[in-house]
């Protein structure tokens, strides 16, 4: 179903069977395929594809050359019909690939509203990517991976399988990161050590004064502690009352699939 006020050049691929919303705009030689949907004042740019089972929202922007709802980079996938999902206002700029899910990892990849996915970066197969996320420059999100809200990674840099990396950290550019890392948290280095506080991201975002206090206070006990993380978030959730610390302490108690960064 296309819309009638739909602007699709004629040189564009637009299978039977896509849905294209009101207002969207599809460039020369971009295509689309069956099970795509597009929703309202989507742009497709010359020479995108969009394919697969794949839901775009609102208002989002796909770049030349980007390749949107291709097959997993996964052996074991054997042809299940599987989604990506991306939300409202995303913009995924040249170059960049995004693949739909597998059965073994739930099926869904999903993109959250307002994200930023930069040229060339790529987003595995059931990677789960909050919003307002920006990922850089060739970033690359293997399969399984969460990436939560407000989440900034750097140029270059690289996120293992099911690795989970909490709201607000920042990663570098050229970082490779392995293990968990904390909301809020700063990682840098080829090696992806936990450095401390995302601090320029709290205070861009508004956080309160006594919140951001207190997280690095909370930073320095777990730091400086003894014990496991566990034991020690255990304790931050029993003693603290600001919210900020009570996210942290509830990641740490978290299972952990690739265990976590520990502050330094």
């Amino acid at each position: 179903m296309i819309d009638p006020s739909a602007e699709i050049h004629p040189m564009a691929v637009v299978e039977p069977g896509a849905t294209i919303g009101p207002d969207c705009s599809i460039g020369p030689f971009a295509i689309i395929g069956a099970e795509v949907t597009l929703g309202r004042g989507v742009t497709v740019k010359p020479h995108a594809l969009v394919t697969g089972w794949t839901d775009i929202g609102d208002e989002c922007t796909i770049f030349s050359f980007a390749s949107v709802g291709e097959i997993p980079q996964d052996l074991k996938y054997a042809g299940e019909h599987t989604r990506l999902i991306v939300g409202k206002k995303c913009r995924i700029r040249e170059n960049a690939t995004l693949h739909i899910g597998t059965d073994g990892g739930g099926g869904v990849t999903r993109i959250g509203d307002s994200c930023l996915i930069m040229a060339g970066a790529h987003v595995g197969h059931d990677a789960q990517i909050g919003d307002n996320v920006i990922l850089a420059n060739y970033v690359g999100v293997a399969g399984h991976a969460v990436i939560e809200t407000n989440v900034i990674i750097g140029a270059l840099a690289g996120v293992h399988q099911f690795v989970r990396v909490g709201e607000g950290a920042m990663i570098g550019g050229l970082t490779r990161v392995t293990h968990d890392v904390m909301p809020f948290g700063l990682v840098s280095g080829p090696d992806g050590t936990l450095e401390g506080l995302n601090l320029i991201g709290l205070k861009r975002r508004g956080m309160a004064r006594d919140d951001i206090s207190a997280l690095r206070a909370a930073y320095k006990r777990l730091a400086n502690g003894d014990g496991s993380l566990a034991d020690m978030a255990q304790a931050l959730l029993q003693d603290s009352s600001s919210d900020a610390v009570q996210q942290v302490a509830r990641f740490f108690t978290d299972h952990s699939s690739r265990s976590f960064l520990r502050p330094k």
